[in-house]
Parts: structure tokens; C-alpha cells; sequence
């Protein structure tokens, strides 16, 4: 056999100067890094914050192992797991907020004379820092000070006022509407960009057809946009679970409105029970997981359409009557 004298190269090395191999090891070169950072600060610190839970310890000295003994003080002590009912005023907010933003997104999508003003004025508070807006509405709300003001101006008196703060019965409405007031614009935004990706030659049509306003609106943009509407309320339900600026700031937690996560950083930072605060966290995110899936599913029974543009429901539905049909 003749020999020509040249070495073959290894097999590794030809794959690497193939195009497909280059591409793949620039991809794990680009990878590599953040794929690095993102497991030192999410992943190693999460399956660390698992791990105290099962402790009885503080940021510093020694820990004592005490198996499940944290999660069963989450479920059972008083200060803690019904503070998620305050949940409730949020996840209403959210409700109200995603139903203005519908609105307004409705209304600026259009060719309206100062669009462009109002979508920046309304998306404004997004842009504060969430401890500025604390502070801006602790001001408003205390007694005698901007609200109480407005109202006596227009011929309230001050002490017919109740103290939007301190009285139990509305201080988490008012603290629910501060957050209602800073997340309005970023759902309005997100909307607008929705309903923008909606083809104009559809409500062309629809208007030839002789549609209104509300059967355009029904018709063409929500099944257009519920993509959007089922991310937006996964986030503000999420978001609502784990309020924490509003009642932190304005309140600290004080007259009934401390919040699950206020009152973890208490227990966290103040009475330095660090297990059990990693419990609590655990739990809340174990929450967030179940009504996330929860939303998922409920989105692919009632929302998402086949290649005959028909839902789960609108399809059992179907069968069933074809079923009764068949049995007469």
C-alpha cells in the first residue's frame, strides 16, 4: 500500500474545523459564561436557601437539624400563613388593573389626538423606583396631609375622614391601589404591542361586514391578544403573592397589612430565624409554581384552538351533543 506521507488529523480536530463543529463551540464559548453566573447566583444560592429550611440557625453560629419542623411552623403559626389572605386585596387589584389596561390600550391603539402622551404619562409610574412610591403615596394617604386636603377643599370635613392608614377596613384597599396605580402602564404597554401584531385587513373586514366596536373588540382582538392577557395574569397573580413595597414601606406592615413577604423579612432580618424564613420561602414559591400551572391549564382548556380553530371546551362540547345524537 503506497504511503503518501501525510498525517491523517485526529478526529476530534476535523470535526472542530467542520462548520457545523465551529458553530457548535462558539455556541458553548458564548454559553459557557452566563450559563456559569446563572448557576452561582440562582441555582447554587436556591438549592442553599432548600437546605436551611430543614435548620434551626441564624446567619451566624452553629445549626441544629430539625427535619420538617420549619414548614409545619409555616402552616401553624399565627403570623404566618394567613398573612397570604392580604394576597387577596392584591390579586382583586390585579383584576382591576389588567381590565383598565385592556381599556385604555383599547382606547390608545387607535388615531387619538395626544396617543403618545398618554401612553407615557400612564406608564410613568412603571418607571419609579417601587421605594419612591411608597413614600409618594405614604405622604398622600397620611391623615391631614394630600388626600385629606383635596377632599376638605371640595367641602369634606377632616374629621369625618377615616385614616386611610391605620383603619383595618380599607388601609389594604388603599395599599392594593398603589400597586394598581405603578403596574397599570406596563400591562397597558404590553397590550398596546399585542394588539398592534393584530392584522388591520381583519377589522377591515369585520367593519365591511358590518361589526361594532365591541364585537371587533371581542371577535378579533382578544383571541388575537390572549397570549398577552394569559402572561399578564400569571404575572400579576405571581406578583400579588409576593407584595412587598407597598405594605414595607407605607405601613411596615403595621395595622393588619403586613403581607407574606413582609412578614418573612421580619422573621428573616429581625427576629434572625433564617430556616425558617428559607421555609416560608420555599412554600411561597411552591404557591406560585401550583397557580402558574393552574393558570396554564385553565388557558389550554378554555383559550387555545386546534387547526380548526376550536378550544378543548367548544370540542367536548361538540361530542357530546353528536353522542346525544347518536343515542336518539
Amino acid at each position: 500500500m503506497k504511503q503518501t506521507g501525510k498525517k491523517q488529523a485526529p478526529v476530534h480536530t476535523t470535526s472542530l474545523r467542520s462548520i457545523r463543529g465551529q458553530q457548535r463551540l462558539v455556541t458553548v464559548l458564548f454559553m459557557i459564561v452566563p450559563l456559569f453566573l446563572l448557576i452561582l447566583f440562582t441555582y447554587l444560592p436556591f438549592a442553599k436557601m432548600i437546605q436551611f429550611s430543614f435548620f434551626n440557625m441564624k446567619y451566624t453560629g452553629t445549626r441544629r437539624f430539625i427535619g420538617w419542623q420549619n414548614y409545619i411552623s409555616v402552616f401553624t403559626r399565627s403570623d404566618i400563613f394567613p398573612a397570604l389572605k392580604l394576597s387577596l386585596f392584591y390579586m382583586a387589584g390585579a383584576v382591576i388593573q389588567m381590565a383598565l389596561a385592556l381599556f385604555f390600550a383599547t382606547m390608545l391603539t387607535g388615531k387619538l389626538k395626544g396617543g403618545a402622551f398618554f401612553k407615557g404619562a400612564l406608564f410613568f409610574p412603571y418607571l419609579i423606583c417601587g421605594i419612591a412610591v411608597g413614600y409618594i403615596f405614604k405622604f398622600f394617604f397620611t391623615h391631614g396631609f394630600v388626600l385629606d386636603t383635596l377632599l376638605t377643599s371640595v367641602g369634606f370635613k377632616l374629621q369625618n375622614l377615616p385614616y386611610w392608614l391605620k383603619d383595618t377596613r380599607i388601609n389594604n384597599i388603599m395599599l392594593a391601589g398603589t400597586s394598581v396605580w405603578r403596574y397599570l402602564g406596563q400591562n397597558m404597554i404590553m397590550f398596546i404591542g399585542a394588539m398592534m401584531s393584530v392584522d388591520e385587513d381583519v377589522y377591515e373586514a369585520a367593519m365591511i361586514d358590518g361589526a361594532n366596536a365591541w364585537q371587533k373588540f371581542w371577535s378579533i382582538t382578544m383571541p388575537g391578544i390572549k397570549t398577552m392577557v394569559v402572561l399578564n395574569l400569571i404575572l400579576s397573580i405571581s406578583g400579588s403573592l409576593s407584595a412587598f413595597e407597598p405594605p414595607y414601606v407605607i405601613t411596615n406592615g403595621t395595622f393588619g397589612t403586613g403581607t407574606y413577604f413582609v412578614v418573612m423579612d421580619r422573621i428573616a432580618h429581625v427576629n434572625l430565624k433564617v430556616g425558617l424564613a428559607s421555609a416560608m420561602a420555599v412554600v411561597l414559591m411552591i404557591l406560585i409554581i401550583l397557580v402558574t400551572v393552574l393558570q396554564k391549564v385553565v388557558s389550554h382548556l378554555m383559550l387555545d384552538e386546534d387547526e380548526t380553530g376550536h378550544t378543548y371546551r367548544e370540542r367536548r362540547a361538540e361530542k357530546k351533543r353528536q353522542a346525544a345524537q347518536a343515542a336518539k
